[in-house]
């Protein structure tokens, strides 16, 4: 009967530990397929972010398209409306020219109407003459042609306007070309 206990012990201390045995590994499998759920979550969410991120990528590139097309668009529309105000002056220019050849006075009236013309449609269009003689030469407004010594004048001031400057909108289109006192 001794000899038995011994043995007893052994059998039920082998049956334990085949018992925790499969314990633990089922645990591990547990783990195992909880970390494949996980694993699949994480891919099905990156699979979403990386269809999202092509969509917007998609999305951008239309709208750069679309802003490109329109933006083409309105600068023809505008290149037209601008035509569409200037023809009646060449109109006029004609005009003038052809009756130059029996008035030199004519030619002059009509130049001089054509000018008024052109001045009145830029005016319309928010495009201002600026004249800086007698103003100090500013490198952001004029473009200075030469230096000339003027007796009485400051050093640095625009003493003959060559070519007038140009504002759209108080933006310089074209800087007044000077010529600027030493």
């Amino acid at each position: 009967m001794t000899d038995r206990k011994p043995r007893e012990r052994t059998e039920a201390d082998a049956e334990r530990q085949e018992t925790e045995a499969e314990r633990d590994e089922r645990e591990a499998s547990e783990r195992v397929e909880r970390d494949l759920d996980e694993l699949a979550e994480a891919k099905r969410e990156r699979d979403e972010y990386l269809e999202l991120a092509q969509r917007t990528r998609a999305d951008f590139e239309n709208y750069r398209k679309r802003v490109a097309r329109e933006t083409s668009v309105a600068l023809a529309r505008g290149k037209a409306g601008l035509a569409r105000e200037l023809l009646p002056a060449l109109d006029n220019l004609e005009r003038a020219l052809e009756s130059s050849s029996a008035d030199a006075e004519a030619l002059v009236k009509g130049v001089f109407l054509v000018l008024d013309e052109l001045r009145e449609k830029l005016k319309g269009a928010g495009v201002e003459a600026f004249d800086p003689t007698g103003e100090r030469f500013d490198p952001s407004l004029h473009e200075a042609l030469s230096t000339q010594a003027e007796e009485g004048a400051e050093a640095g001031m625009v003493i003959e306007t060559v070519e007038k400057g140009y504002r759209l909108n108080g933006q310089v289109l074209r800087p007044a070309r000077v010529v600027v006192s030493e």
